[in-house]
């Protein structure tokens, strides 16, 4: 597990990008209260997902508005109709730490 920043450094509701050994990450404080790490790029058009909305436990691409469920890396919305890899997220004294290998299955392109 890479350690990424602290609990602190993503509010309830928003998303911060982090570049974890070359790979670009979306960390995101869902509105349930837990953390989620997804790939930080849309599968339908090369844009930063964590430029988008966080809304419940779905991200939203600014630039077209497809949504993706943080826990599965799944599209909800269109026009993406492609998975994004998903991280397994570790909470340890406050400090939030990722794993690289996606959680499900999806490798990015």
């Amino acid at each position: 597990m890479i350690r990424i920043c602290s609990t602190e450094d993503v509010p309830k509701g928003t998303a911060i990008s982090a570049e974890v050994e070359g790979t670009e990450i979306a960390v995101v404080h869902a509105e349930d209260g837990n953390f989620y790490a997804i790939r930080d790029e849309c599968s339908h058009a090369a844009v930063a997902l964590s430029e988008g909305e966080v809304d419940g436990c779905t991200l939203e691409c600014w630039l077209h508005g497809s949504r993706f469920d943080l826990r599965t890396g799944q599209p909800t919305g269109l026009p993406a109709t492609e998975p994004v890899p998903v991280y397994p997220v570790e909470i340890r004294d406050g400090d939030i730490y990722l794993s690289l290998t996606p959680s499900n299955g999806v490798t990015a392109p």
